[in-house]
């Protein structure tokens, strides 16, 4: 009878363990589901459609030029290609290429320097550090107007680059030619988040003025929309950790076989011996 009775407690102990693991294991809505608000806890029939729930300001981003930029200048005037010195630079023009393969832009493209200057054939250097891209474009104008006639300048960024670490479904260094890119699409180019991905403590690694400074974002609050880092800046390091279930995850399923079949001869081998 009490053989009985310590295995009827023993089978307990063992399921209560294989209950507890699992709801250990599981993940809820709430870690999962982007950008939450009130609204996440109406029934999704009772949402009504095509209706506007809420509106956000967006912050008016521009990204600001700065040293080791990289960028693409292209001079288009009236004056006769041999007296346009600044088009010696311009390349084959392919700027996907060139951003593709890193030599390529740095031959071609123009290197900010570390006082923010860009050198020019005979009228020497130019200031855009802390300039818009646009800015820059229209600063550099007024230096090719003393010299062709009717030109029309165009700058681009050719080095614009982020980082994305950790549970994304595909690490590593993502360059674009386009300079106002929200986090979002930032994780969007990385594949999207891993299903273990801790959505509410994103670490953002930013360099700025000398410094790398550290935040840690909320990306389950819509209100990350009105974040300062809502944008992506140039050399953006995004670490995305993992969800404390991961291990759960990963491990419960590969283990849980070896897991019962030691406690089954456990209590086996204790039986014989009783």
């Amino acid at each position: 009878m009490n053989n009985i009775r310590v295995f009827r407690i023993k089978n307990v102990a063992f399921w209560l363990i294989i209950f507890g693991t699992i709801i250990n294991s599981c993940v809820v809505n709430k870690k999962v589901q982007y950008l939450q608000h009130n609204d996440v806890n109406i029934k999704t029939d009772a949402l009504e459609k095509d209706s506007i729930y809420r509106t956000y300001e967006l912050s008016d981003f521009e990204y600001k030029l700065q040293p080791e930029d990289v960028i693409s200048v292209k001079f288009y005037s009236l004056s006769p290609q041999e007296f346009n010195f600044f088009s010696i630079k311009e390349g084959n023009g392919n700027t996907f290429n060139q951003f593709q393969n890193g030599a390529s832009i740095l031959i071609n493209g123009y290197l900010i320097d570390e006082n923010g200057e860009v050198e020019f054939p005979v009228v020497g250097n130019v200031n855009i550090s802390g300039l818009s891209v646009y800015d820059a474009q229209n600063e550099i104008l007024k230096v090719a107007e003393q010299y062709l006639e009717s030109p029309v300048v165009e700058v681009r960024l050719l080095n614009f680059r982020f980082t994305l670490l950790g549970e994304v479904r595909k690490e590593g260094t993502i360059g674009s030619l386009n300079n106002r890119i929200t986090m979002l699409e930032a994780i969007g180019l990385a594949g999207g988040f891993t299903d273990y991905a801790d959505k509410s403590n994103v670490k953002i690694i930013r360099q700025s003025k000398g410094k790398a400074e550290v935040y840690y974002l909320n990306l389950l609050d819509e209100s990350f929309i009105n974040s300062p880092y809502y944008y992506m800046n140039q050399g953006d390091v995004i670490i995305i950790p993992p969800l404390k279930q991961r291990p759960y995850q990963i491990y419960f399923g590969k283990n849980l076989a070896l897991v019962i079949s030691s406690i089954s001869i456990l209590l086996i081998a204790l039986s014989l011996f009783k």
